[in-house]
């Protein structure tokens, strides 16, 4: 049996995956979580073969999850989203996500990328993908992704500067240069850009 952890803030998608997976024979559903926080912690707990994580999650979002168990246990994630930006694939990628999926995907669909994971492989949507390799890259270094990422939702400086562990005089001058390389006026509307790119 594969045992699959769930992941997703809307009850409603979450209960009715669950179910539709649970008809296969050889996937056994062992935790249904509702956000990040929690699906970190029933995953060390439980230690599922596979979690299956929403990108749009409140605190952690599905790559951050990823990123934490990946350090942790021997778990594999695959990340489902409703907006398969790019960029977001870039990132879920490079944290170690071994499934990407739109969650337009039929259960049947999700259940077999789950066995492909499950059995060592990597898994990404090939219209995503695709999109991947047409896209523009982000002009902002990492660093300065960074700081938009623990700012996204109007953190102070000195809040941005305690997550990341700089100075708040390091996180003005971030602030100043994404600024100028996006041509925006505001904190606010460099973090819509990065989000509708999918850089964030």
């Amino acid at each position: 049996m594969i045992r699959v952890l769930l992941a997703d803030d809307e009850a409603m998608i979450r209960s009715a995956l669950a179910a539709l997976l649970r008809l296969e024979d050889d996937i056994e559903v062992i935790a249904e979580c509702a956000d990040g926080e929690q699906a970190v912690a029933e995953a060390l707990r439980l230690r599922p073969d596979v979690c299956l994580l929403d990108l749009e999650m409140p605190g952690l979002d599905g790559v951050q999850v990823s990123e934490r168990l990946n350090r942790a246990i021997a778990t594999r994630c695959i990340v489902v989203t409703r907006h398969a930006r790019p960029g977001v694939l870039r990132r879920a990628l490079a944290s170690g996500v071994a499934g990407f999926l739109p969650k337009s995907r039929g259960a049947d669909e999700v259940a077999a990328v789950i066995r492909r994971v499950a059995a060592g492989a990597r898994y990404v949507d090939p219209e995503v993908a695709a999109d991947a390799l047409s896209d523009e890259r982000s002009p902002l270094t990492d660093r300065e992704l960074d700081v938009l990422r623990a700012g996204r939702r109007g953190e102070t400086t000195g809040q941005i500067a305690r997550t990341l562990a700089l100075a708040p005089g390091t996180v003005r001058n971030h602030i100043s240069a994404i600024l100028g390389k996006l041509a925006v006026g505001t904190r606010q509307q460099a973090v819509l850009i990065a989000e509708e790119r999918g850089w964030i």
